[in-house]
């Protein structure tokens, strides 16, 4: 009979102590007698010395077993971890081994491939160590969204991604059949998130979302991780802002405190998030000397950021009270004002990053809204129908994980923070 037991998989990575690792040869380098290999493990490269001859299949990228002992701890080189491990391996054993060279070469410091083939041979380029340093940050940025709002009362949902029409109401959805009749992929879980308010009162989701936006920049794509939260009962859409704050100010630290060397090979910084400036739209259209449009265009968001920047020293500036003509239905408009909403937009060196603010909590007052814009109620029937059994008032926000990620690590294209990215040209691997 086979028994499993729950020991502990990770191996003692010591100075002085045998060590049996599986790993993946990164990097080999030959010389007579003697072979270094750097081995990628689930959480750091380390170099193992091999003596002798090179047992049969061993190349780059082969998988193999090696036992031996830790030999020296050092710092790292251009491609290895913080602190690095040598091994002096007794035994290496090949486990398996590629039947043809690589397209790009990963063992560079840099990924010198062009942009296309990064994301042609995107399951190749993912094994060069600054490639993974991105990834390693975004998974710190999720596992500090969701402490933080475990910390303050959420519950975490996972709502449905087929739906009969787009949350924001517009034709910018991507379309299927569904047993015969029309269906659309999420453009947001907004529409659930505000009906669990009146359940849960707290909620939030990590899911994908679908954009069917004729996009081709680099901060957009056509699906994306979207991290929402939705809270009542609220006063006022600053509570949501306020959120906001608190969860960014402890996501940024735990970047800090478990992301050093990931940040250090990317050359980013993360800024401390105590007290965000919040600036009125119109304000901030006076401010830079900006458009009459009813939004800020990309070369107005980097000009109020760099504006504030050099006031505040603040990297991060919210924009309040959008016209409502640029904010979806189901968004409150200021009391007495038909122009201007209890919204919001966060700004983040010079890109937004989130969208937020205060919903319409009454039906009477909702169905009034969806039938001034020219909606049809009868399709969001489900959603204005609940309102009249009593939903808190509530706000919340939404924001790409994403492109969160590149602005954080001051990436150039958003597609780097994008494991297998979908835009208007593609749709594989």
């Amino acid at each position: 009979m086979l028994a499993i037991h729950s020991h502990p998989a990770r191996p003692t990575l010591a100075v002085d102590e045998a060590i049996s690792v599986r790993g993946v040869v990164h990097r080999l380098r030959a010389l007579r007698g003697v072979a270094f290999l750097h081995l990628r493990l689930p959480e750091a490269l380390i170099q193992v010395v091999w003596e002798g001859s090179l047992p049969p299949g061993l190349r780059e990228q082969s998988a193999v077993a090696v036992s031996g002992r830790c030999v020296s701890a050092r710092l790292r080189e251009a491609a290895l971890t913080h602190r690095t491990l040598e091994v002096r391996a007794t035994a290496l054993e090949v486990l398996s081994t590629p039947s043809q060279p690589m397209p790009i070469d990963v063992t560079k410091p840099t990924l010198s491939a062009g942009g296309a083939a990064v994301y042609d041979h995107r399951a190749l380029s993912l094994r060069h160590p600054r490639v993974q340093a991105v990834f390693r940050v975004q998974q710190a940025v999720l596992c500090g969204f969701r402490e933080a709002l475990f910390a303050e009362g959420f519950t975490e949902i996972h709502s449905p991604k087929l739906g009969a029409e787009g949350a924001e109401g517009g034709a910018e959805v991507f379309e299927l059949e569904y047993f015969g009749r029309r269906a659309t992929l999420a453009q947001s879980p907004q529409l659930y998130k505000e009906l669990c308010t009146g359940a849960f009162l707290r909620v939030f989701e990590v899911g994908p979302v679908f954009r069917a936006e004729k996009h081709a920049t680099s901060r957009h794509l056509a699906e994306y991780t979207s991290l929402d939260l939705e809270m009542g009962p609220i006063a006022s859409f600053t509570e949501v802002m306020a959120m906001q704050v608190r969860v960014l100010a402890h996501t940024f630290g735990r970047v800090r405190q478990t992301c050093g060397h990931a940040l250090e090979l990317l050359g980013a910084s993360v800024p401390e998030v105590v007290c965000v400036p919040a600036i009125p739209f119109a304000e901030a259209k006076a401010r830079i000397g900006g458009s009459a449009t009813p939004d800020l265009s990309p070369a107005e968001e980097q000009a109020l950021c760099r504006s504030v920047c050099e006031e505040t020293g603040s990297e991060l500036v919210f924009v309040t009270h959008y016209p409502s003509s640029k904010r979806p239905f189901y968004t409150m408009d200021v009391p007495g004002s038909e122009h201007e909403t209890c919204s919001f937009d966060l700004l983040f060196r010079g890109v937004e990053i989130t969208t937020g603010g205060q919903r319409i909590h009454e039906r009477e007052a909702l169905v009034a809204k969806l039938a001034a814009r020219g909606m049809n109620p009868d399709a969001f029937a489900f959603f204005h129908a609940t309102h009249g059994y009593g939903l808190p008032p509530h706000g919340g926000l939404g924001m790409g994980l994403e492109r969160l990620t590149a602005q954080l690590l001051g990436l150039a294209n958003i597609r780097e923070a994008c494991l297998f990215p979908r835009d208007r040209s593609r749709l594989t691997p």
